[in-house]
């Protein structure tokens, strides 16, 4: 890919992908479920302690991410869950960004593009609420789908 067209790339087709994802995460109104159930429960528990603690990790991960960018949850190389953010519109998958590669599962955007409407700069109110639209559905079907391709 010649250099002059990298970065434009690398931003416009990490921002489609990334919102592709993105809009799947979440539940039409009043049909979330709020805590992951299954298998995803037990991975969950087995890399985290318990969703909760989960919850934390990657509440943290979004809230303290500077500037723009993603906080993920996603499969690692060895089958377990993993939470990291990524600045921009760069994703865990790319090697050499992440500081964990991984295949994810669930994303947060956290440019303020997402929020700022609703919630100004209060960004740890639009994490917290965020979590009562997730499609834990879509997430435990993305988590075998995974695990699949390990």
């Amino acid at each position: 890919m010649p250099d002059d067209v990298k970065t434009a790339i690398r931003n416009n087709g990490g921002g489609h992908l990334n919102h592709s994802w993105f809009w799947t995460y979440m539940a039409p109104i009043g049909s979330a479920n709020h805590a992951p159930s299954g298998e995803l429960s037990s991975a969950i528990d087995a890399s985290f302690g318990s969703f909760e603690k989960m919850k934390e990790t990657f509440n943290a991960a979004a809230s303290t991410r500077f500037g723009s960018g993603w906080a993920w949850l996603g499969v690692k190389a060895d089958g377990s869950l993993g939470v990291t953010s990524t600045p921009n519109q760069d994703n865990p998958t790319m090697v050499g960004v992440a500081d964990v590669v991984m295949k994810p599962i669930l994303g947060l955007d956290v440019w303020e593009h997402a929020y700022y409407l609703k919630y100004q700069n209060k960004r740890v109110e639009y994490i917290a609420n965020w979590w009562n639209i997730v499609n834990f559905d879509v997430v435990a079907k993305y988590y075998g789908d995974a695990k699949a391709k390990l």
